[in-house]
Order: C-alpha cells, then sequence, then structure tokens
C-alpha cells in the first residue's frame, strides 16, 4: 500500500509502462501477468520452470516476480518472460553496494553466500541462464540500450515536469477563484 505518491511515483510507472511496451514489441504480443497468455507464461514459469520454488534460495513458499535485469529506467530491464523469475519476498530485496542495487547475479551470489549454500550457486545460476535463453530474452545492441535509456529518461523527466507544473496552474487557480 503507497502512503505517499511523488511525482517520481507517476514518472517511474510511466517508465516502466514504456519497458512493457518495449518488452512486448520484442516478443511480439501482450505481456500481462494478470490475465490471458501472459498469466500462463507466468503460471509456466514459475510452476514449471522454477518448481514452485524461489530461484534465488530454493525454497518452496509465497512467490512473487522478479526481474532479473531491474525494471526501472536505469537498467532498462523488460517485461519480458525471459526477465521473469519466482522469488520470496526476502530474496526479492535486492542488495546494495555504494548505493547501488547489484545485478542478479550478484544478489544470487550474495544469498546462496548468507545461506551457507555457495555450492549450489552455480546451478541455481545456469539455470536461470538457461530459462533466459529458452525464453528468448532479446540481447539488445549497445544502440538499443542507449536508445532505451535516452527514451525512459526523458519520459521520466517529462513526466515529473508535467506534475510539478500542474500543482503549479492548481495553485495559481486557487489563488485567482478560491481565495478571493
Amino acid at each position: 500500500m503507497t502512503v505517499y505518491n511523488t511525482g517520481a511515483d507517476s514518472a517511474n510507472t510511466a517508465v516502466r509502462a514504456f519497458l512493457t511496451k518495449v518488452g512486448e514489441f520484442y516478443l511480439g504480443r501482450s505481456f500481462n501477468t494478470a490475465s490471458g497468455q501472459g498469466k500462463r507464461d507466468w503460471l509456466r514459469i514459475k510452476d514449471g520452470v522454477f518448481g514452485e520454488k524461489c530461484a534465488y534460495c530454493d525454497e518452496k513458499t509465497k512467490l512473487q516476480i522478479e526481474h532479473l535485469i531491474m525494471f526501472n529506467r536505469e537498467e532498462f530491464g523488460l517485461h519480458h518472460p525471459g526477465n521473469l523469475v519466482p522469488v520470496c519476498s526476502e530474496c526479492n530485496k535486492r542488495k546494495k553496494i555504494n548505493n547501488k542495487y547489484v545485478n542478479w547475479e550478484k544478489q544470487l551470489e550474495f544469498i546462496c553466500k548468507e545461506r551457507g549454500e555457495m555450492d549450489k550457486f552455480h546451478k541455481r545460476k545456469i539455470k536461470i541462464i538457461k530459462h533466459i535463453k529458452e525464453e528468448k530474452y532479446p540481447e539488445l545492441s549497445k544502440e538499443e540500450k542507449h536508445s532505451i535509456r535516452v527514451i525512459a529518461g526523458s519520459l521520466y523527466t517529462n513526466i515529473k515536469s508535467e506534475l510539478d507544473k500542474s500543482i503549479e496552474l492548481y495553485k495559481q487557480l486557487d489563488k485567482a477563484f478560491v481565495k478571493k
């Protein structure tokens, strides 16, 4: 439950919507994990590929979607079956190094280390890599990544700016018409 909404929240939502559409472009169809074929894909990945277990700790518990390449304007991970794995809520809390989130491989390594299961790290990593390849997650070129980064950054800035302009407009209208 969100307790406070900011311009950054709406801007981040717009970026995620853009990354969803780019993921669907490469997939060639809609990918809504809440219904239809997208939901069937997600259930196949969660239940079939990963056996209803967390991709990182291998525990059978309540699972949620993890975007391996983070679904944001800095990492620009696409909403695509090859970028999704099931994880438990504890494993879905990405670690940070120098105030920057680690990639999925480093996250997996941290989890295996914390659990004293480094002997299982390689097997879990191979399983995730196989999943990425089998789902045909697009290998984006340097130019494609740059294009996504530029558009996502622009979208973020524009949406945040529009919200700021809207509140200023509201203040002006409030002053002119309401508080006479």
